[in-house]
């Protein structure tokens, strides 16, 4: 797999929000804390979608409850604030 393919991306909000499939072990917390921004596709791993802002707590919350730490999220510029 091509580390593009591995990784799922969101730019809508003013962090940038990644999901590392090959982490991700479907739990599901992010979709919980944050339905508008997470969902499972068909193997069972999250994937970040294309909506309307989001509130930055959300994000965190999601990004905070996921046990693998799958969830990345990162400013503009691209630094990396979580995990």
């Amino acid at each position: 797999m091509n580390k593009d393919a591995a990784f799922s991306v969101c730019k809508e909000y003013s962090m940038k929000v990644k999901v590392d499939r090959e982490l991700c072990i479907g739990v599901g917390n992010c979709v919980a804390a944050a339905p508008r921004v997470f969902k499972l596709d068909q193997q069972n791993k999250a994937v970040a979608a294309d909506t309307p802002s989001v509130d930055e707590e959300i994000l965190w919350d999601a990004a905070q409850s996921c046990p693998e730490n799958a969830i990345i999220l990162e400013d503009d510029e691209g630094r990396q604030l979580y995990p």
